[in-house]
């Protein structure tokens, strides 16, 4: 048999298992994400499910450690709640990436058998173990019954001759592979990478190798563990464990000898991870950013290399390099080594353990426009954010920093490139003369009253929005953290006016808590005082805010409509013609509201 089928066989208690059978395998190690991992909690919930073993569950925060995510923050929270009540195991988020964990903690072992909410959990193939990213219904399963279905798939062989080039990385060989194979010509198979070659990589390599099988369609990229890499898990385990390896006997549907010294330095075109040229052919492209990290190229030898390009030297001007260890282990050995001061000496941002650019909302986003050069395993369009992104090995990476460009070690320029504006400096700026209709003095609209004081800036348009550039997009978020509002912007109505307490618009400047209320269409608010910054926006931005100290002469009730003069600082409520005085629109702020805009007034 090969080493899938041997696990697979070993795990569903059957003497042999050949391609197409279908077996129910016990798992050893069960793992949900904080991504997916709410959603396991809920499946096991909505069907009545208690889990088979806690002892061998556990969720792994590593997605967004950061807690920068307030979606990321509440499933979080959710599966802690969940663990301290079954007992589950939890690798917060200070811990790193789950499966890398599996390998460090002893969790996993060769032979041994894992499934994750994590589609990379096939990077055990490293161990010699098998791993496997699954749904959040069938990670729920694996949790209550200790076991789940799986179909026995064919097996390939890759036998990996001649000498390796002492500058071919481990990430080059898992390129070169997916330019030979693409994404889909090992698809669904279970590949073991055999020879000279491949006996002589490091845990670490294997790492690199095992965390792209992903990226060409295999099941796992496996490989017999060597005595370096038992030794390794014996440390990690505390006790012996034993070799798997594939018999001289077993049967491939694919068999193939790749000589890696035809190996080239090689990069991903943006998109697309199998889009495989050298690093020549795109040598001098001027980039924006640099991401090194990921279960990929997070390990302790890849930052290394990254150290010894960096050493000494400084990122090319504008360039933003972030480097993300993948666990918390590696990180303080960075510390520990010197490496943390190395990083931050030549201008990188060093984020906290975990998976990083390829999670939204962690360190390795990039915006629109912008050119990344990423260690990770993925450049699909949106998955390392708006930009885009070229894949490539630490040393690639780091030298790019260096560069400013995509480069080299061996072809680092003596100056870097530089940004050049693309047109002259224009210092003058140019105020608008259109000829725009002036704006109404006299308001009409409903009113809601919201009788708070000290409504701040989170309450109105919540941090989790502040992303949010288009104003047409605010206003639905409005008050949607303000306790019994939360659905104001789907009763509110274009016109309506809201009356509110002391204090309004406390907290930060985000102009935003502004700007949601013209998207809302709402015409004014009324309040006792304002937050300095917030009247200040609100009065720029060209919408109405005035200050009251007593309105309850209007006799006013909830959707009364009123009728407000700018000018003259005059309220009517229209229902009963009873009117007030307040204070009028200073000149300056009149002067403001009818251009619309403090950008569009002379002053």
């Amino acid at each position: 048999m090969t080493i899938i089928e041997k696990i697979l066989a070993n795990h569903a208690n059957k003497t042999s298992v050949v391609p197409g059978d279908i077996v129910d395998i016990e798992i050893d190690v069960r793992l949900a994400r904080d991504f997916g991992g709410a959603n396991v909690v809920k499946n096991l919930k909505d069907n009545g499910l208690r889990l088979a073993d806690p002892q061998k569950t556990f969720f792994t925060f590593d997605c967004n450690p950061t807690g920068s995510d307030q979606k990321y923050a509440a499933n979080q929270q959710l599966c802690r709640q969940y663990a301290r009540e079954e007992r589950v195991g939890v690798y917060d988020i200070n811990s790193g990436i789950g499966t890398h964990l599996a390998i460090d903690k002893g969790m996993a072992i060769p032979g041994s058998t894992l499934v994750s909410t994590d589609s990379h959990a096939n990077i055990l193939g490293a161990i010699g173990a098998f791993g496997q990213g699954m749904g959040d219904r069938d990670i729920a399963a694996a949790w209550a019954r200790g076991s789940v279905w799986f179909k026995v798939p064919e097996s390939a062989k890759i036998e990996l001759t001649g000498k390796r080039p002492p500058y071919i990385s481990a990430k080059d060989i898992a390129l070169n592979l997916l330019k030979r194979f693409g994404a889909n010509s090992l698809l669904g198979l279970s590949v073991e990478i055999v020879g000279k070659v491949a006996d002589q990589l490091t845990l670490d390599e294997r790492i690199t190798i095992s965390s792209m099988a992903t990226e060409m369609g295999a099941i796992a990229i496996f490989f017999t563990p060597s005595e370096k890499v038992l030794e390794h898990i014996k440390e990690r385990r505390g006790e012996s464990v034993s070799q798997v390896s594939a018999d001289e006997d077993a049967q491939y549907s694919l068999v193939e000898k790749i000589d890696v010294s035809e190996f080239y330095q090689a990069i991903a075109l943006p998109g697309k991870p199998h889009d495989v040229v050298s690093v020549k052919e795109v040598q001098g492209t001027k980039i924006d950013s640099v991401f090194i990290g990921s279960c990929t190229n997070g390990r302790m030898e890849d930052l290394r290399v990254v150290a010894k390009i960096l050493n000494g030297k400084n990122i090319a001007p504008g360039i933003v390099l972030k480097i993300v260890p993948s666990t918390d282990e590696i990180w303080n050995t960075c510390m520990e080594e010197g490496l943390i001061k190395i990083f931050k000496e030549a201008g990188a941002l060093v984020g906290n353990a975990g998976c990083a650019g390829c999670a939204s909302g962690q360190v390795g986003q990039n915006g629109p426009g912008e050119k990344t050069v990423s260690t990770g395993n993925r450049n699909f369009a949106g998955k390392q954010g708006k930009g885009e992104v070229y894949l490539a090995s630490p040393a690639v990476a780091a030298a790019s920093a260096v560069a400013g460009h995509i480069t080299t070690p061996s072809l680092l320029p003596a100056e870097p490139s530089v940004f050049k504006p693309s047109s002259e400096l224009k210092y003058q700026i140019t105020v608008r003369e259109e000829k725009t209709a002036l704006k109404p003095l006299i308001l009409e609209g409903k009113v809601w009253l919201i009788d708070e004081d000290n409504i701040d800036t989170d309450m109105i348009f919540h941090n989790r929005y502040l992303a949010i550039t288009d104003i047409d997009q605010m206003g639905q978020y409005t008050f949607d953290n303000l306790k019994e509002w939360e659905d104001y912007a789907q009763k509110s109505e274009a016109g309506d006016i809201v009356i509110t307490g002391k204090n309004f618009g406390a907290g930060s400047s985000r102009q935003q808590a502004v700007d949601c209320f013209k998207s809302l269409g709402n015409l004014c608010v009324l309040a006792k005082s304002f937050g300095a910054i917030y009247e200040r926006n609100a009065i720029n931005a060209g919408f109405p805010v005035l200050n009251y100290n007593d309105l309850s002469e209007l006799e006013l009730e909830n959707r009364d409509a009123i009728r407000i003069d700018l000018e003259k600082g005059q309220i009517t409520n229209l229902k009963n013609n009873k009117m007030m005085m307040i204070r009028p629109f200073s000149e300056v702020q009149m002067k403001i509201y009818q251009k619309g805009d403090l950008l569009a007034i002379d002053m």
